[in-house]
Parts: structure tokens; C-alpha cells; sequence
């Protein structure tokens, strides 16, 4: 009897730790189940959350943060307080502001395609026919076609070089100029302006263009207008505001100049085609007009363009191309007359390697390594689209732990990213020397110096633009010295921006130029 209590005993004792062993099975399985269900639903809020940002207020979002401030200023300083990552809501646009080079590369190169398309803005949509450019038309199709076009037949380093007769013409024109007016204050910023205006319409036009001057004070306009901050940019859905804040009208028109002028000057191309072949049987130059009405002819477009795009991808590069190459140089000088060590430098460089001559071509800046590390330090601190082009996200997307919206714009702040801190030695000093035996460059690669963008939607103009900026700069430090007016110290010329599409010098560069005789 014993023997049988205590063999009931012991499968008691074994069906309870059989039970209990099942439980703490179910149990492991629940919990299992649990934290599987638990990742799932975890990363889902995760994305749901927005990059941190300052405090949003109702209807306007953060619009306040903005007011009274240059907005890449603005913006800089509202990175330093959220992060390098941070969300705004600007009116109904939701932005996000990237202030980084790791999340720059994150959006510009292992993200490009996400962020690969523009923001509807309503400059671009109405000056450049619909958004039917390069700069700002939408990704797609027609976009990759024409950035080809651009890449291989209007900016590539042949068709610029085949411009250098051209450029060294009306640089040698502008020295003549400033020749005359030595020893007086000349706004050198205008006289600039006139150079890169001058030298984008021949290489557009194939002459000189009897509007150059409208063309000019339109492509200012247009860049004013462009920088989309304005109300109506930031409330699209509200189309009462394109009225009543005066930006459409104001547009329209601007619109309706470019056309006219646009429309004569095609035509005339039309009208006296330019012969494929010289009497010497040379190639003919042609210019950027003749190069797409040459490709609208002949049908070998995969989506052929219409005479409305070749306005378009022509107003692009008048505009893009005057501007900005016009706004490094005024940069450049303003700097080194607010540091004379540099100029002084820049100035010994060229005049050892020029050795007197007094002509000067394009092949004889190629070894001027200091002027080059000049430009490249102007455009770190002055990148001329301070904020680049913004972006907008095609597809939803993770960027450092953060579910970017579909529809998202995005901001990247190159001027903030070359001026931070943690990044450059004295950031906010010109100092040319700090590129000397870097690797740094400009080509996108190097995403802690970005003036010209990077990825798909990176400048498609850099060697065009590059070639209007060293030559000039070159020949005016070679030929002239330059001391700023009446007893100005250089600490106190003033360089305050003015924020549009292209951040430029608010006042104009006011300078006395003296002869530089190569015999003294």
C-alpha cells in the first residue's frame, strides 16, 4: 500500500512538473509571440515620429522662427538648438532641414533617388514654362533626357572650351573699361554682373544681345523671387494668396519679357541657321540655341522638345550661369579686401606666372593653385544657393531613424555645413590655405563642402560656370590693384547677404582700381 501511495505520489509530483513545464512553455511562446509583435508595431511608431524641431504653432507652423533673419541664418541657428535633423512645418509645407554632411550624404547619395524630385515653387513654374528646365522640372523622363543634353552637348568641357575665345575677349573689354575709370570709385559689383552677362548670352545667342541689360535685371528678379519662402509658396492651397500677395503678377510679368525676348532670338536662329561648316572647312561653333534647335530637328529625341523647352532649358542657363558666377567673384574680392594678406598673395602668384605678358588666355591660369584655393574658400563660406535647390521626397523614407512623409520638402543648408564649427578650423575666417593639400573638392563626393550640390540633381554647370569665374578673377588681380574707397578699413566693408534663389551681396562692391605696370 505504501509502495503504491508513494507511486502515485511520485506521478503527481512528475504530471505537476510536466504541467508546470508546459505553462512556462506557453508562457515562453506568449512572450516569444509578444516581443515579435512587439518589433513589428515598435518600428511602425517609429517611423510615424517626425525629426525634432522647435515648437509649431497654429496655421503658420514655424514661419515665426523665420522672421527678422536671413533664413539659411535662421535656420543654422535653429540646428544648433534641435539637431541636425529637424522638422518644420513652414505654413503647409512640411520640411524637414538637414544641417549635416552625414545626413547630406544620407539624402544626396544613399537616399538620391528618394529625394530626387522638386517642390512645386511658384517662380519656376511660371518663368521656366511650366518647371520645363533643368533646375527645377520634375523627375522623370523628360528631366533625364535633357540633364543628358546638358551634360553631353551644351556644358560639356569641349563645348566650354570652345567658348574661350569668346571669354577672353570680354574680359580683355572690362580691363579696358576699368582702365579708364582708374583712380575713381567703380561698382564693381555691376561691372561684373555686365562680364558673366555678356559672356553667357554670346555663348547662348552666338553675339551679343541688345537685351542683355533686360535679360539681367529679369534673371535678379526672378532669383528675388525664387527663394520659396514666399507666402504663397508656403500656403499653396490657398490660390488667393498668389494674388493678393502680388507674386503671381509680378511673375506673369517677368514671364512675359523673358518670352518676347526668348521668341525674337529663336526665331532670328530659324530664320539665318548658322552653316553646319566654315569656308576653312572648320567646325562651325555653335551656339547653345543652335545646339537644341539642331536636336528639336532631328527627331533623334526620345521625347521630342518643344520650342517651349528650349526657352526653358535657355532661360536656365542665362539665368543660373550670370548670377551666380557673377556673385562668386564679388565674393572673392570682398574677402580678400577684407583681408589684404590674401590678396596680396593671390596677387604675387599670378604676376610670377604671368611674368608681364599682356595677354592672358585660359591655359595660362591652369597652374595658379593658390587662386584656386581662393575660389574654393569663397565658396565654402558664400556658396551662391545657400540653401540648394530644395528637394522633395518621392516615397516614404527612413533617414537616421526618422520616417521621412512622401511629399516631404527637404532643405539642405550648405552654408550652415561650411560654416559649422566641429567641421572647419576658424570657421567663419577666409583662410585659402586651410584646402592646401586636401583632397576636398566640389564634385559631391565630399559632402562637408557641397556649394554646388551633389547626386542626381547636383549642378550640371560647374565647368561652365568655374570658366567664367578663374579667368576674370585672375585678370583683375593680374592688371589692377585695388584698395577700397575713400579711407574704408577693410573691417569695416560691410557684407550683409541678401537672401533670393542666389545669396548675394546685399549693397554693391564699391572699389578704386590702379594700373599694375609689370616694369615697376
Amino acid at each position: 500500500m505504501q509502495i503504491l501511495e508513494n507511486h502515485f505520489s511520485l506521478l503527481f509530483v512528475m504530471a505537476l512538473q510536466l504541467s508546470l513545464v508546459f505553462t512556462a512553455f506557453l508562457i515562453l511562446l506568449s512572450l516569444l509571440w509578444l516581443l515579435k509583435a512587439c518589433r513589428r508595431i515598435k518600428p511602425q511608431n517609429k517611423v510615424q515620429e517626425l525629426p525634432p524641431g522647435p515648437r509649431k504653432f497654429p496655421l503658420i507652423g514655424n514661419l515665426h522662427n523665420l522672421i527678422g533673419s536671413l533664413p539659411h541664418h535662421a535656420l543654422q541657428q535653429l540646428a544648433g538648438e534641435h539637431g541636425p535633423l529637424m522638422h518644420l512645418q513652414l505654413g503647409e509645407i512640411s520640411a524637414i532641414v538637414v544641417s549635416s554632411p552625414r545626413l547630406a550624404r544620407e539624402v544626396m547619395q544613399k537616399h538620391d533617388l528618394a529625394f530626387a524630385q522638386r517642390p512645386e515653387i511658384l517662380a519656376p513654374k511660371i518663368i521656366s514654362y511650366g518647371g520645363s528646365d533643368i533646375a527645377f522640372s520634375p523627375y522623370g523622363d523628360y528631366w533625364r533626357q535633357m540633364r543628358k543634353v546638358c551634360m553631353l552637348e551644351l556644358l560639356s568641357a569641349k563645348r566650354v572650351k570652345s567658348f574661350s575665345s569668346l571669354r577672353e575677349e570680354e574680359i580683355s573689354n572690362l580691363i579696358e573699361s576699368i582702365h579708364s575709370s582708374s583712380g575713381s570709385p567703380i561698382n564693381f559689383t555691376e561691372k561684373i554682373c555686365s562680364l558673366t552677362s555678356t559672356i553667357v548670352c554670346r555663348a547662348a545667342f552666338g553675339t551679343k544681345c541688345k537685351d542683355e541689360d533686360e535679360f539681367t535685371l529679369l534673371a535678379r528678379e526672378s532669383a528675388a523671387l525664387a527663394g520659396g519662402f514666399d507666402v504663397a509658396d508656403l500656403f499653396p492651397s490657398k490660390k488667393f494668396l498668389h494674388v493678393v500677395s502680388g507674386l503671381k503678377f509680378k511673375l506673369e510679368k517677368i514671364h512675359g519679357k523673358v518670352d518676347k525676348i526668348l521668341d525674337k532670338i529663336i526665331n532670328d536662329h530659324r530664320e539665318n541657321p548658322m552653316s553646319a561648316e566654315t569656308g576653312k572647312g572648320e567646325l562651325w561653333k555653335e551656339d547653345l540655341v543652335d545646339v537644341l534647335l539642331r536636336l528639336q530637328q532631328s527627331g533623334s529625341l526620345e521625347f521630342p522638345i518643344t520650342t517651349n523647352n528650349i526657352k526653358a532649358v535657355i532661360w536656365d542657363m542665362l539665368a543660373a550661369g550670370t548670377d551666380t558666377s557673377s556673385t562668386i567673384i564679388d565674393w572673392a574680392m570682398s574677402e580678400m579686401m577684407r583681408q589684404p594678406r590674401v590678396l596680396e598673395k593671390a596677387q604675387a602668384e599670378i604676376r610670377q606666372a604671368f611674368n608681364g605678358k599682356k595677354q592672358i588666355h585660359e591655359k595660362d591660369i591652369q597652374n595658379l593653385s593658390y587662386l584656386k584655393l581662393v575660389i574654393k574658400e569663397t565658396l565654402r563660406l558664400h556658396p551662391p544657393v545657400a540653401m540648394l535647390l530644395p528637394r522633395e521626397c518621392r516615397e516614404p523614407c527612413e533617414i537616421d531613424g526618422y520616417e521621412i512623409p512622401l511629399k516631404t520638402k527637404v532643405i539642405v543648408n550648405a552654408w550652415a555645413i561650411g560654416r559649422d564649427p566641429a567641421l572647419w578650423h576658424d570657421a567663419e575666417s577666409f583662410i585659402p590655405e586651410r584646402f592646401a593639400n586636401s583632397s576636398i573638392d566640389f564634385n559631391g563626393t565630399h559632402h562637408e563642402y557641397i556649394p554646388f550640390g551633389a547626386g542626381r540633381r547636383m549642378c550640371p554647370g560647374i565647368t561652365f560656370g568655374m570658366a567664367n569665374i578663374e579667368l576674370p578673377l585672375a585678370q583683375l588681380l593680374y592688371h589692377f590693384d585695388w584698395e577700397l574707397p575713400g579711407r574704408m578699413r577693410p573691417e569695416d566693408l560691410d557684407m550683409t547677404e541678401f537672401f533670393g534663389a542666389v545669396v548675394r551681396r546685399k549693397n554693391n562692391l564699391y572699389l578704386v582700381a590702379a594700373p599694375y605696370s609689370p616694369s615697376e
